[in-house]
């Protein structure tokens, strides 16, 4: 017999989110840990809010939601909220009910927006490694660290000089919003010039031969047993960044009776940076730019003469995947936000969304 075609609606419904998702969902695993992180989150949470006043979205369920943005590269909190209306997975992994209003996209994103004066990202990224089942993965002696440019949501067109005064053959106001610009002959630097768009950014360019972007560097430690990113930051762009960063990150890790190694590629190798490295008790690791043409590489044979050196230098690398994840997934290629601290709160998360995405199969392994 052919059935019908056509839908008939019920009065009640009894849909168990629960029982939709499948026992051995990859979510499954990754909500329990981010449950655990949250609940040893409650305290910056209640500093963020006041006690009187109508209640807004609760923050552990902003946080699982934009965890599900990064899982799934959803490109905006108006589609975020789409989906959210209609999967049920993502509302049984947020933590609403099949019956329960989703929000407003601008409504969420105000919400989304008190997190980054508690610098929540950061603390996520710490609740999710202090775990005991995860800090049995991580290695206490030997890191690497690496840098990445982060395109700033600005265009080209937006970088105008400082004093007000436009470059001649400016186009007539009539152009229209993206009216044409001719930047042939024009000289322009972070000195004299800056964004209308993104004060933050500053013009980088990569390497010799390459074009200048409006960008920020993010940057990030990892250890070196399970590959996790265990510190994340993001800088604006200068000569000196990277290694200003590294030496922050590193710091928290070297209070340690026993040196601790850090990895590095041959950017890092400055003589200032690795004296500065052996005053901390850490050795290291650094890539040697024997290209240099002033004085050599400050890495010398009493440091490459080690089977360590020799691993920490293949070992490094791998914060590449971490960085190719969080810009092709994640949408740290070109996040759509503004500014160093707003840019600098989604990386930070990024690299905590990196980190879960690994995580179940890295336990799995060690039990």
């Amino acid at each position: 017999m052919r059935g019908t075609d056509e839908r008939t609606g019920s009065l009640f419904s009894y849909v168990d989110l629960e029982a939709r998702v499948r026992s051995d969902h990859p979510l499954r695993p990754i909500r329990a840990l981010v449950k655990e992180a949250l609940a040893g989150l409650e305290r910056d949470f209640a500093a963020l809010y006041s006690s009187v006043g109508r209640p807004s979205i609760p923050p552990e369920r902003l946080l699982r939601a934009m965890l599900l943005q990064a899982f799934y590269s959803i490109r905006s909190e108006r589609q975020l909220m789409e989906r959210l209306d209609f999967d049920l997975l993502f509302r049984w992994f947020v933590g609403l009910g099949i019956d329960d209003p989703t929000w407003d996209h601008s409504i969420f994103s105000k919400n989304r927006d008190r997190l980054l004066e508690g610098d929540i990202a950061a603390r996520f990224l710490s609740a999710v490694l202090a775990q005991p089942r995860v800090k049995r993965l991580l290695s206490s002696e030997h890191f690497s660290v690496d840098g990445t440019l982060i395109e700033a949501w600005a265009s080209m067109k937006s970088f105008k000089p400082k004093d007000g005064s436009g470059p001649p053959g400016d186009p007539p106001s009539s152009g229209g919003r993206n009216a044409e610009a001719d930047f042939r002959g024009e000289k322009r630097s972070n000195e004299t010039h800056a964004s209308t768009t993104d004060p933050d950014a500053r013009l980088y360019r990569k390497g010799p031969g390459m074009e200048a972007k409006l960008a920020f560097l993010g940057h990030a430690l990892m250890e070196n047993r399970s590959g996790l990113l265990v510190d994340a930051c993001l800088t604006r762009v200068s000569g000196h960044a990277e290694r200003i960063a590294a030496l922050a990150m590193i710091e928290a890790h070297a209070d340690r009776p026993r040196p601790i190694t850090l990895g590095a590629d041959r950017g890092y190798d400055a003589e200032d940076f690795v004296n500065e490295l052996r005053s901390m008790n850490v050795r290291p690791h650094v890539a040697q730019n024997l290209a240099r043409r002033r004085g050599g590489s400050a890495i010398d044979r009493r440091t490459t003469r080690h089977p360590g050196y020799a691993a920490s230098q293949r070992i490094r690398k791998r914060i590449e995947e971490g960085f190719g994840w969080m810009k092709a997934v994640a949408g740290l290629d070109r996040p759509k936000l503004r500014g160093v601290d707003r840019v600098g709160w989604a990386f930070t998360f990024a690299a905590a969304a990196y980190n879960l995405v690994r995580l179940p199969k890295l336990l799995a392994g060690a039990t």
